[in-house]
This record gives C-alpha cells, sequence and structure tokens, in this order.
C-alpha cells in the first residue's frame, strides 16, 4: 500500500483496525506536511510547518484524557476511531531561518520522511496481519467441519 490515498475501514467489532486506520490517515496527513515542507525549502520566507502526530491519534481514539466515554443510554453519542480527524499543523518553532527568511531544514525534512514512511508501512504490515487473522478465523480457522 502507498502513501497518498486515504484509508478508510470501519472498525465493526474489532477495534485495533480502527486504530490501525486513524494511524494510517494520520501518517498520510504528516506525509502530506512534511512534503510541502521540502517543496517549499527554496521558497523565500516559508516557515516549515510540524503537525502533532501522537497527541491527534490520543484525541482520535478517545484516549487523551486516559478516561473512556461511555454509552449509558440508548441516545448517548460516544467518540469512535472513525471519526474525522484534525490535527495541529504549525508553524516548527525549531527551524532556524535562513537569509530569505525561510526555516526549512531540507536534510533534517528527508530524515523525517522517511520515518513516517517506514511507521505508516509497519502499521500497514500490522493491519495486513490484523486481518489475515480474521479470514483465517472466517475461513479455515472454524475447525474440520
Amino acid at each position: 500500500m502507498e502513501v497518498g490515498r486515504e484509508v478508510r475501514l470501519s472498525s465493526g467489532f474489532d477495534p485495533t483496525i480502527g486504530a490501525l486506520n486513524t494511524a494510517l490517515n494520520l501518517r498520510l496527513m504528516n506525509q502530506n506536511v512534511i512534503s510541502s515542507n521540502i517543496a517549499n525549502a527554496d521558497t523565500p520566507g516559508y516557515k516549515a510547518k510540524a503537525m502533532e502526530f501522537e497527541g491527534a491519534l490520543r484525541a482520535a481514539l478517545g484516549v487523551e484524557s486516559g478516561l473512556q466515554a461511555a454509552a449509558t443510554a440508548p441516545g448517548h453519542i460516544t467518540h469512535s476511531a472513525s471519526d474525522p480527524i484534525d490535527p495541529e499543523i504549525y508553524d516548527d518553532p525549531n527551524g532556524i531561518e535562513s537569509l530569505d527568511g525561510n526555516t526549512v531544514d531540507r536534510s533534517a525534512e528527508m530524515a523525517k520522511l522517511a520515518e513516517n514512511q517506514l511507521l505508516y508501512d509497519a502499521s500497514v504490515e500490522m493491519l495486513k496481519k490484523k486481518l489475515g487473522m480474521l479470514k483465517y478465523a472466517i475461513g479455515e480457522g472454524g475447525g474440520g467441519r
């Protein structure tokens, strides 16, 4: 699976699939932020952007405060991992301004891009394994009946 398209999978009965879906979508957003920085490395006055990945993932999964929301009545609405994700994207405060006002460090951004790609690929592999286990349980894992 390649970075560049948003993945939407229903978590249904398995929250792990929903969490991996959310992580993949956040990795895609992070890839876009980093790619934008690299593309604008020579743009005068451009300020490098960063995304708060871990906080966005905690918020998207509903584990930010450590307390889980519970539906105690049929009319209650709970947060799910498939809800829209809105991570904070901000000017990177660690950027050192060059003479033209640009704060992009191309080599640091390339390292972030490679790290993000590796973590995206790892999430894809975990999702493949999880779906493979479900496929096995549905098909062959039912015994010799």
